[in-house]
């Protein structure tokens, strides 16, 4: 089972929109970082889950449309939601999955999988970018990180 942490993409302002839709870059970023995962890297999940937020949810339809499945939206997921939720979930999780989300929520959940200790930064997050991780011997591991920029 793996887990893939995907940032939502870059999003307008509130100034611009409060609803926060994604830009232009953003759409484009999570484009190129979900197909190359998916043509690429042979990156698979049967469901996509996001916050609710917008710029999660249009992330989380280009990445439902690449790989063929539908979307969720799911609680827990909020900027500010404590990540031990998700760590609990994980517990009885057998296939892989895409969690749509934000920071610093996607940061804590990371840092809580692999030290213990959600305050604790394992990997820099990017807008539009993917980490995956894998459960271990001894708790969970990285095993991928994909950036905008790497894609």
């Amino acid at each position: 089972m793996r887990i893939h942490l995907v940032q939502h993409g870059q999003a307008k302002t509130d100034d611009e929109d409060p609803e926060r839709p994604l830009t232009d870059r953003g759409v484009d970023d999570v484009t190129r970082v979900a197909a190359h995962a998916v043509e690429k890297l042979g990156v698979r999940a049967p469901r996509v889950l996001h916050s609710g937020k917008t710029r999660a949810r249009q992330t989380a339809e280009i990445w439902g449309g690449l790989l063929d499945v539908g979307v969720e939206q799911s609680d827990a997921l909020a900027p500010n939601d404590d990540p031990t939720t998700w760590v609990e979930r994980l517990d009885t999780q057998t296939d892989d999955l895409v969690l749509v989300g934000h920071l610093p929520h996607l940061a804590r959940l990371a840092g809580l999988l692999v030290t213990g200790d959600s305050d604790h930064p394992v990997v820099r997050f990017r807008p539009g970018g993917l980490v995956a991780l894998e459960p271990a011997d001894s708790g969970w591991v990285v095993t991928l990180v994909l950036p905008p920029e790497g894609a």
